[in-house]
């Protein structure tokens, strides 16, 4: 779950790192009001929304006073940014933050991410802040620091010190920074986060060091146990499409192909996406069903996926492991008699009870097509919706 710069900032703000003092509103009247408490000679107005990236799109502007801010502002509302994460359909402004603006005397990179090949978590940073760092990384990989640390109640001064190597700090500035790392990591922890990003963290013309920008994302699977998190998700940055199907338990992304997938399992919906495009088309989506698709949620994933106009062919593939294939055909099939497909449709089914699973579908009096292997069925589903 990713939650807004002005939500993360409070959060970091509550662990002890430092951050600009700023207000957020959803209309700009309020936010002319609340700006009024502030103590700056210049503002900086942020759109809120789930993506990187809002300043090159126009989401960040600088303004001298009051009147010049509520003039941004009113530009702002309601427009949609397109940003290199959002997407051609861009996001609309729903939200907007103004904050005091700050006296910068140098920028850097900082991130803590679960590293899962290692079973660590790494800490990234570089004295490149403020810029996108895949290009840091492409052009000057050597200004990028990437630190693992094993899993603990707290970091060490060790791991600290070589987080922050990288930054040549002077000895106050450095074990301020040294304290935001320990902050970081112990909200890391405590909130099950998956990823802290500050682009950029600042050092202050005065030598303080400041988190002037912050995204974080949090495990779905854990905010069970934090209500206080869970309050903070904004339905209006999600897809409808993925709204609904976490309703029904199923782990869905929307993409822009044309081919609309059904797998069991994370490992086999990625393996399937690419075989889609080895064989020149685009998936449509990542759908996970989990490993007990019922009736119920067979037909929750059809709709999903026909809701999608983009979609002119649905590929199922099933491996049957714990979930038996001759249950999952069944599900299939009376999913298929009440909901009206009317794109091709391609099943694949392996492991357990597969055999009785496609006599079910071939004998179910519907127009799917069975397929004998993953490279059969997406080049069937290819084939047909050519």
């Amino acid at each position: 779950m990713n939650i807004h710069e002005h939500q993360a900032k409070e959060i970091l703000k509550n662990y002890g790192a430092k951050v600009p003092k700023g207000i957020f509103a959803l209309e700009v009247q309020d936010l002319i009001e609340k700006a009024k408490t502030l103590k700056t000679d210049k503002y900086v107005l942020k759109a809120q929304i789930h993506s990187g990236g809002r300043g090159k799109a126009g989401g960040v502007k600088l303004v001298n006073n009051l009147e010049e801010l509520e003039n941004e502002a009113k530009n702002l509302i309601g427009k949609i940014l397109v940003t290199h994460q959002t997407g051609p359909n861009g996001r609309k402004v729903k939200r907007l933050y103004v904050e005091e603006a700050s006296a910068i005397n140098k920028e850097f990179y900082l991130s803590c991410l679960v590293d899962r090949e290692s079973s660590k978590i790494a800490f990234i940073s570089s004295d490149q802040g403020g810029m996108d760092i895949e290009e840091v990384a492409n052009n000057n990989p050597e200004k990028i620091l990437t630190t693992k640390v094993e899993f603990s109640d707290q970091i060490s001064e060790d791991d600290c010190k070589k987080i922050l190597g990288i930054f040549n700090l002077d000895k106050e500035a450095n074990e301020e920074a040294t304290k935001l790392i320990k902050s970081i990591y112990k909200m890391f922890i405590e909130t099950d986060a998956s990823l802290v990003e500050i682009n950029p963290l600042i050092l202050t013309k005065d030598n303080n060091i400041v988190c002037l920008d912050a995204k974080m994302n949090f495990d779905d699977n854990a905010l069970f146990k934090h209500p206080e998190i869970m309050e903070l998700r904004d339905l209006n940055e999600e897809e409808e499409t993925e709204i609904e199907a976490s309703k029904h338990d199923l782990a869905y992304i929307k993409l822009d192909g044309s081919i609309g997938c059904m797998v069991n399992g994370a490992g086999l919906a990625m393996a399937t996406m690419d075989i889609i495009k080895l064989y020149g088309e685009e998936p449509a989506n990542f759908l996970d069903v989990g490993g007990g698709a019922s009736k119920e949620k067979v037909s929750a994933a059809f709709k999903i996926i026909l809701s999608d106009k983009n979609v002119k062919g649905i590929l199922i593939n099933i491996f049957g492991g714990i979930m038996r294939c001759d249950v999952l055909a069944k599900g299939l099939v009376e999913a298929a008699r009440e909901i009206k497909i009317n794109v091709p449709l391609i099943v694949r089914l392996a492991g357990t009870n597969f055999e009785e699973g496609k006599r079910i579908l071939d004998n179910s009096g519907l127009k799917i097509i069975s397929a004998n292997d993953l490279g059969d069925a997406a080049e069937k589903v290819v084939e047909a919706i050519k």
